[in-house]
Parts: structure tokens; sequence; C-alpha cells
């Protein structure tokens, strides 16, 4: 993977889909989130590019901080803070340095994915102990807190108990992590059900704030990468279409049918590339009312 050059910026480090870069000048408080139009699944990183990606994904991270009412880590209106430059604009977050918690803060309103596997072996998901008879996709009464530990660049991230949150974070700011993110998703659950969809899953970051110790949000939020999000009529419907979820599946699917895994993945067909980059988009204008833009 090769980040952009950005005159002004100096590049830290990447991720599978996103960079990181500094302003060339000092270790200042700001920081530059560019999100690629790379796509990973399955552990690579896959050919080619599903370009315009990274802005939808960064146009509906801009709405969702927006509208959440909490203490976010966009630069915003700061007059000292840099520009994002013009060649990444559409997909870049000008945002202020963090100490960032080593929780990923996972919250599920449905029991799906690697919380329903884990539910069929114990019953249970991250130590939360669930009712018998659950099937794959059922909707929760309450959504559950099920954090991960953040493992380092290239590592697999952990799912955990509360209780060893507690003791990565301490027991006040693992509560406090829990019981934002539990307000967070309730808020944004909401927001989406409105508009005809389900938001089921999620995760958050969050770190705080140097000078003020401040709990504050973090990263991309509720996006297709972050998020699992249902349409609410087909999921009604029922029928083995009805988990379709607007981000990448469409990916995963081609590729559990093309590939065993074994060796370099194949490159993706031109039709599984529109396909993707439109279910992206679908989730952007049914969340917004809008058609993806380029964010102020």
């Amino acid at each position: 993977m090769t980040a952009t050059a950005l005159p002004g910026w100096r590049h830290l480090a990447s991720g599978k889909v996103r960079d990181l870069y500094a302003p060339e000048e000092g270790e200042g408080p700001f920081l530059l989130v560019v999100a690629s139009d790379r796509i990973s699944a399955f552990d690579h990183v896959l050919e080619p590019p599903i370009a315009g990606k990274g802005a939808v994904l960064t146009a509906l991270s801009h709405w969702w901080f927006d509208r959440l009412g909490v203490a976010d880590h966009l630069a915003g209106d700061d007059p000292s803070a840099p520009a994002a430059p013009d060649e990444v604009a559409d997909r870049a977050m000008v945002v202020r340095r963090l100490e960032m918690h080593p929780v990923e803060c996972v919250v599920r309103g449905a029991l799906t994915g690697s919380g329903y596997a884990e539910y069929r072996r114990t019953g249970a998901v991250c130590g939360i102990e669930l009712p018998a008879g659950l099937q794959d996709g059922d909707l929760l009464d309450e959504p559950i807190y099920t954090p991960a530990y953040k493992a380092p660049l290239g590592e697999h991230d952990e799912n955990i108990t509360f209780e060893r949150s507690a003791e990565l974070v301490g027991a006040g700011t693992a509560s406090a992590l829990r019981d934002a993110s539990l307000g967070i998703f309730a808020r944004a659950r909401e927001i989406a059900a409105a508009r005809g969809v389900i938001l089921a899953d999620t995760k958050f970051e969050f770190g705080a704030d140097p000078a003020t110790g401040e709990l504050t949000l973090a990263d991309e939020v509720l996006t297709s990468d972050s998020s699992r999000y249902w349409d609410a009529e087909t999921y009604g419907a029922g029928g083995p279409g009805r988990l379709a979820s607007f981000d990448k599946q469409i990916v995963r699917d081609w590729l559990s049918a093309n590939w065993d895994r074994r060796g370099e993945p194949p490159r993706l067909p031109r039709e599984i590339v529109d396909r993707t980059l439109a279910r992206y988009a679908e989730l952007y204008a049914r969340i917004t009312g809008e058609a993806p833009s380029r964010p102020e």
C-alpha cells in the first residue's frame, strides 16, 4: 500500500483502508485522517480499489458527527487548524490529537455475525448471557455492549468482557465508554429507523482530550465500514435476503465463491466493484436524504 504524498503533511501510518498524516512542521495538536478507496476482505487488500468509496464514507461520518450531540475529534472551525489538501479534501478529516483508548466499543442491537457464532458455541456474547433459542438476525430486546481490545497494527482485535476492559482502562473509563456507546447507538438507531433502515450493530472508538481529559468520539462513525445496516422492509419480509447489509458483503460473497483463500486473492470484476459502490451510496442516500457529495 502506498499512501498519497500530500504537500505540508507527513505520512505517519496506514491501515488497510485509511492513511494518517501529521503536519510536516512540528508535533501540533492536529492530524489528517484520509479514507482511501482501498477495500479489504479476509485480511487482504484487494484490487482494484472502489473509486469513490472513501468520499462516501467520509461524507457519512461528517453527517453523523453533526447530529450526535457528543464531543468529537473534528477540528471544525478552529482557526488554527490546517485545511485538508485539495487532493483528498472529499475523503479527509482534519482532527485533533487524542489519547486513544485501546478499546473498540462494539454495540449490538441484533445477534448476527461473530456474535451469533459465539452465541451458538456458548450461549453468550463477550460474557453476556442471552436467552436460548435466538436465531441469526434476531433483534435484541436491549442492545448489548461487547468491547474488544484494539490489537497492535497488523494483528486481530480480541473480543473481551466488560470486566477485562475495566482492567485495561480503569473502571470509571470503562463505564464511561459503555454508557457513551449505548447512548450514541440509541440515538443513531432512532434516526436510522425513521429512514427505513435498521442499525444492527456498530463500533465506536474514543480518546481523551489531552488538555481536559474529556471523553471524545474519534475515528469514522456509523459508516458502512464500521456498522451493519439492514433495510427494514426487506428484513420484515423475511427470506434469505433479509440480512443483506449496506457494505462490502457483495465482495465477501464473490470472493467466497471464487477463491479458496490460498495465495493472493483474484482481481475483483468491474461488476462487483460497481455494485459495491452503489450499495455504499444507497445507504448514504437513505440515511441523509441526499446523493453523496463532498462534505463542507
